[in-house]
């Protein structure tokens, strides 16, 4: 049974062991009687339901409980692929001989920023920074920043890019 289902027959447990109560309060409160239950009838039903409410206590913490560890475990593997893709980035920065205000550059670059946005957050000029991305492009020995990304793309894809059969089957 899938996490989803587990959760819908559980909301669907609960809805019908509280209605059992609520209609009856309400029932009451209203003043309409239906046909009499006989006392074993409805003590059995109460108990029914209430045993239901419990049960669905008791999954409801076992799949809240799976859904926090789930949850951990997914960010847990965000936080070390997030680790090796700066790793990655630190590596390639490294190979190709970035200066520190290249590395700044670069990284705004592959996150996407514009050239007047990189300009402002590192307090420059656009010219200096065209000037830069040049010199990235050049020492990374590619003609822009789409081919930049692709870099760090296939390095994640696992394509060795003096192989062109590995770029291929990547693409």
């Amino acid at each position: 049974m899938t996490r989803l289902a587990a959760f819908g027959l559980l909301l669907l447990m609960q809805a019908l062991c509280a209605l059992v109560f609520v209609l009856d309060i309400l029932l009451s409160a209203l003043g309409i009687y239906p046909a009499p239950l006989s006392w074993s009838t409805r003590e059995l039903l109460e108990i029914g339901a209430g045993l239901g409410l419990f049960l669905g206590l008791i999954l409801g913490t076992i799949l809240v409980f799976r859904a926090v560890r789930d949850l951990n475990r997914a960010e847990a593997r965000l936080d070390r692929a997030s680790a090796a893709f700066v790793d990655l980035l630190n590596a390639r920065f490294d190979q190709w001989g970035l200066t520190a205000a290249e590395r700044d550059v670069a990284l705004f670059a592959i996150k996407g920023l514009s050239v007047s946005e990189m300009a402002r957050l590192r307090e420059t000029s656009e010219g200096t920074i065209k000037a830069q991305t040049a010199a990235i492009y050049r020492k990374a020995n590619v003609t822009g920043r789409p081919q930049l990304l692709s870099l760090f793309i296939e390095d994640l894809m696992g394509a060795d890019r003096s192989n062109p059969a590995d770029i291929e089957s990547a693409a």
